[in-house]
């Protein structure tokens, strides 16, 4: 199935900050009231009722909401890949400049979409507007596109810097561990880092532990699994930081409160 362990998320009171952070998809939903002030590339944008969002992969953001009701969901890079060559006859990544957008159709055709995965319709129906709303945002809103990298970065001590994090997640990871065979001082390193990825090695660390962790309370892993396994030696350290991330508990998704995942 086309939209096969994507997860979407129906939110119906967020309020307080949710702190600096990325995710390894795209994030594409929409506000139903309330409003979420956002900012992501270095530009502020309010989502209001009735408006569309849209978060690129590996874009850092952060934000404030107020009695903010929102649908979410986070479709792969492939999936759109796939969309993007069934269009162009090219497989690119497209990326989208435009975080908040207000178009009537677009949020009909993600409404449509959202409706027919919480009431579980038919499979063929849910594939149909899954492709049609993704179609519409591709042809529509694509400000670029580039070809497939596993990482945001390109320079190679960056990329080497994230694979290392990525591998050894579950362990404590030193500075010296990420320094170690690179050729560069820690305030060198650092300073890389930062331009390159958007936060500090912590931060970054910290925004991966906590999606990993996701994933494995998806597939119905324990909270205190999940937070073992991805290396957080303190659960409630863990839940504290998934909560400024995405607003809400990992015991809600755990319990899968207002979460479907296909």
């Amino acid at each position: 199935m086309i939209v096969k362990n994507t997860v979407f998320e129906n939110i119906l009171d967020s309020n307080g900050l949710f702190q600096k952070h990325f995710h390894s998809t795209y994030t594409i939903g929409i506000t139903h009231d309330g409003f979420f002030k956002s900012f992501a590339s270095n530009k502020s944008s309010v989502s209001y009722k009735y408006s569309t969002r849209i978060i690129n992969p590996h874009e850092i953001h952060h934000g404030n909401s107020k009695s903010w009701k929102y649908t979410n969901f986070y479709p792969s890079i492939s999936l759109l890949e796939d969309i993007y060559e069934q269009i162009f006859f090219e497989r690119k990544i497209p990326l989208f400049a435009e975080h908040i957008i207000e178009d009537e159709i677009l949020y009909k055709l993600l409404w449509n979409l959202f409706n027919s995965v919480y009431i579980k319709s038919a499979t063929m129906n849910i594939e149909i507007n899954l492709i049609e709303t993704l179609s519409y945002i591709v042809k529509n809103y694509t400000s670029d596109r580039k070809r497939n990298d596993n990482f945001p970065v390109e320079k190679k001590i960056i990329v080497r810097t994230l694979e290392y994090i990525h591998d050894c997640i579950e362990f404590t990871i030193s500075l010296d561990n990420l320094v170690e065979n690179i050729n560069l001082s820690k305030y060198h390193f650092i300073r890389v880092f930062k331009e390159y990825v958007g936060l500090t090695p912590h931060q970054y660390i910290i925004m991966s532990r906590v999606n990993r962790a996701k994933e494995l309370i998806i597939k119905g892993e324990s909270l205190s699994i999940a937070s073992l396994n991805t290396g957080f030696t303190d659960q409630s350290h863990f839940i504290k930081n998934f909560r400024k991330i995405y607003g809400y508990s990992p015991k809600q998704l755990q319990k899968k409160e207002n979460f479907f995942l296909l």
